[in-house]
C-alpha cells in the first residue's frame, strides 16, 4: 500500500505557559491511499484540532504533516493555495454551499477556479452528479434541495477536482438518520469504487461503522484504533460501541 498521509508527532497547542491547552499531543499515524478512515472522540477531544491542522486551517505547534511524501507544514503563499486546491476537497457539517449558485455552478466553481475549458467542466460535473445521484438537482438552488441532496452536492464538488483526499468534519451532524445514511451510503461508494481516499471526523458511532478504520482520541491523544477488516458493519458498530462505551463519550444512533 502507498503512505498518502503521514502524521508524525504533531502537536497543537494554545495559549500561554499560566493556561495551556494541549489540544493535538505527540500524534502519529499514517492514511494509505484509497482508506476510509474515522477520527472519533468526545467533544473536546481534539479530532477537529487534528482535522484543521491536516487541512491547513491551523498551524500546528510542532511536528510534521506529509501528503504523499511533501511536508505540507512548510509550505506558505501561493504554494500553500495550491496544495489546498489540488489536493484536498471538504465536505463541512453546514455544507457551505452558495446560496446565489444553483448545484450545478456550485459543483463547477472549483474547475473554474482552475481556469479549465467549459466543455471540459460540463462533462465533468454530469459525471459525478450521476456518480452520487443529484442530477436532478442540478439546475436547483440550495434552498429548493434537501439536507441529504445539499450534502450529496458537497461531496460533488469535494470530488470534483479528483482531490488526493477527502476531509469530512461531522459531515451528518445536520442531517436526518435517512438522509445521514443515504449520504454515508455516498462516502462509502466514493471509496470502494472511485477509490477515494477519505478522512472523516465524527462523533457518531453509525457513521464511524462505514469507514475501514477508526482511530479514537481522547485529551488529544490516540486512545485506540479499530481495524475493520472482514467483520460486518453491524459487527463493526458493536465494536466501536464497545470502544466509545470506555471513552465515556455519548452514542446518538443504533443499527
Amino acid at each position: 500500500m502507498e503512505k498518502l498521509l503521514e502524521i508524525q508527532n504533531l502537536m497543537k497547542f494554545y495559549g500561554n505557559k499560566s493556561s495551556l491547552t494541549k489540544a493535538v499531543n505527540d500524534i502519529s499515524f499514517t492514511v494509505e491511499k484509497g482508506e476510509f478512515t474515522a477520527i472519533m472522540g468526545a467533544s473536546g477531544s481534539g479530532k477537529t484540532t487534528l482535522l484543521n491542522c491536516i487541512s491547513t486551517i491551523d498551524r500546528v505547534t510542532s511536528g510534521h504533516i506529509l501528503v504523499e511524501g511533501k511536508d505540507i507544514t512548510k509550505l506558505k503563499g501561493s504554494a500553500l493555495m495550491k496544495f489546498r486546491r489540488e489536493k484536498l476537497g471538504f465536505i463541512f457539517q453546514d455544507f457551505h454551499l452558495l446560496d446565489t449558485l444553483n448545484a450545478f455552478d456550485n459543483i463547477a466553481l472549483a474547475l473554474q477556479i482552475q481556469n479549465e475549458k467549459p466543455e471540459k467542466i460540463r462533462k465533468r460535473v454530469r459525471e459525478v452528479a450521476q456518480k452520487l445521484d443529484i442530477t436532478e438537482v442540478l439546475k436547483k438552488y440550495p434552498y429548493e434541495m434537501s439536507g441529504g441532496q445539499k450534502q450529496r452536492v458537497a461531496c460533488a464538488r469535494a470530488m470534483i477536482t479528483d482531490p488526493s483526499f477527502i476531509l469530512a468534519d461531522e459531515p451528518t451532524g445536520a442531517l436526518d438518520s435517512h438522509s445521514a445514511g443515504v449520504l454515508l451510503g455516498s462516502l462509502q461508494y466514493m471509496n470502494q469504487d472511485l477509490d477515494a481516499t477519505i478522512l472523516m471526523v465524527t462523533h457518531d458511532a453509525f457513521s464511524a461503522s462505514y469507514a475501514g478504520r477508526v482511530l479514537f482520541m481522547k485529551d488529544g491523544k490516540l486512545f485506540h484504533e479499530l481495524q475493520k477488516g472482514r467483520a460486518s458493519r453491524k459487527e463493526f458498530f458493536e465494536e466501536i460501541i464497545h470502544v466509545v462505551s470506555l471513552l465515556g463519550g455519548d452514542l446518538n444512533h443504533v443499527i
